[in-house]
């Protein structure tokens, strides 16, 4: 198995005010992107699994609702309408199986995932991006790599039956099922419902003596990952086990990426000015060689006829330095040729190295001024973990059933005769 492969899911909450956004991105409406990765001409590649028709997300939202396939009955102003989920894995794993075939049919069997899920009804878009390049892989590989990864646009819905009330006139009907609706929850779909066991085989509870359950979005990596594997697709692993998060993202990703890439840009300079030093050396010792053709000069002896006459040795010695000198002479210019060649190659990787090392401090000055925002969060989470841990466990809880909260409920409207024979 190829080391560092991990499968990730994400999920994220969308209001229908929120959904605008989300559209834009995933089905590519914008002139223009904030991540530069993402390269425009390659969008026709993108492969939707499914889309909503021509319709936005909040016009297929409603036309569900109009024919009475869901229901957003009890629910409250601004509650999550449509989940999104991002199935991913790293840039490399999909590179080097083929690359965009095979991410083509491993997303697509992602897809059929999410249909499972949520049902394939519940489904509003599912889309493969195909078109946001890898930088850092392209650099490592000489060619552009692209990051090939999955959004797919859901409606969180889970089966409710309506009951006659005790107020029915009909007392057979009181408590029998009126009607079944597709009652849009998120909070309901990913109720954690899996229970932590001990070593013995119980059920974990906390200091209150209430019942433990995992993470659904952990059990979500789980199905994954399962669902994959057991489709044919290998080489890859789930993200660390029990992690709610999953992935590594934001500026500290960023910044350790910014680390990698200029650490081996510098080594890469250093590299390349240790190769010049040495050509350069070369082109001295070879220029040296050259140089003694002076020498010739003072070889030999004028006789009295006025021609000169060499030794022996002195014409052994100036046959060796023409042939040195022949030889030399095709030598420098090559070597002059690589030192060209080395400087340009060491003025552009300066010039990346600037880029990346102004990158970096761009990136850490966010940081920085993340970390001082989260700094009351960090040393209370430091200091008093149990109480921070308590907290949270009241205060999601109590958001989730907030989005639940019923609706000031509507007028009454006259009740027909039929109503008061019942």
């Amino acid at each position: 198995m190829a080391e560092g492969n991990f499968s990730v899911v994400r999920v994220d909450k969308i209001t229908a005010s929120g959904a605008q956004k989300v559209e834009r991105h995933n089905e590519r409406k914008n002139e223009s992107y904030g991540n530069l990765n993402v390269d425009l001409e390659r969008s026709p590649l993108n492969v939707h699994f499914k889309d909503t028709g021509g319709l936005t997300y909040n016009e297929l939202f409603q036309k569900l609702i109009d024919e009475g396939k869901i229901s957003t009955r009890g629910q409250k102003e601004g509650a999550t309408i449509f989940n999104e989920l991002v199935v991913d894995v790293n840039t490399r794993y999909f590179e080097e199986r083929g690359g965009y075939e095979y991410a083509r049919t491993f997303y697509e069997e992602a897809y059929r995932f999410a249909c499972g899920i949520y049902g394939e009804e519940n489904i509003v878009s599912a889309v493969m991006h195909a078109d946001e390049i890898n930088k850092a892989v392209s650099e490592q590989m000489g060619k552009p790599v692209y990051h090939y990864h999955l959004h797919i646009v859901a409606i969180p819905t889970v089966r409710k039956e309506i009951r006659w009330s005790k107020r029915c006139k009909d007392e057979e009907l009181r408590g029998t099922v009126k009607e079944v609706i597709n009652q849009v929850s998120h909070s309901k779909k990913w109720k954690n419902n899996v229970p932590i066991l001990d070593e013995n085989g119980k059920q974990e509870v906390n200091k209150y003596g209430k019942p433990v359950f995992r993470k659904s979005y952990s059990v979500l990596q789980d199905q994954l990952f399962e669902h994959m594997t057991a489709a044919g697709f290998t080489g890859f692993e789930r993200g660390e086990l029990g992690s709610t998060a999953e992935h590594l993202e934001g500026l500290d990703f960023q910044i350790e990426k910014d680390k990698e890439r200029l650490a081996q840009t510098e080594q890469k300079v250093n590299e390349a000015k240790k190769e010049l030093a040495e050509i350069r050396g070369e082109v001295k010792t070879k220029q040296k060689v050259a140089a003694t053709y002076g020498e010739i000069d003072a070889l030999g002896s004028k006789g009295i006829t006025g021609k000169y006459t060499v030794t022996k040795q002195e014409l052994d010695s100036l046959k060796a330095l023409a042939k040195e000198g022949v030889s030399s002479r095709s030598e420098i210019h090559d070597l002059k040729r690589s030192v060209s060649y080395y400087q340009r190659q060491a003025m552009d990787l300066s010039s990346r190295l600037s880029n990346v090392k102004e990158r970096l401090r761009e990136v850490t000055e966010k940081y920085e001024k993340l970390v001082e925002v989260t700094k009351p969060y960090l040393m209370a989470l430091q200091h008093f973990p149990d109480k921070v841990k308590e907290f949270f466990d009241r205060l999601f809880p109590q958001r989730e059933r907030a989005e639940e909260r019923e609706a000031p409920k509507p007028a009454r409207k006259p009740k027909t005769r039929d109503d008061w024979a019942r």
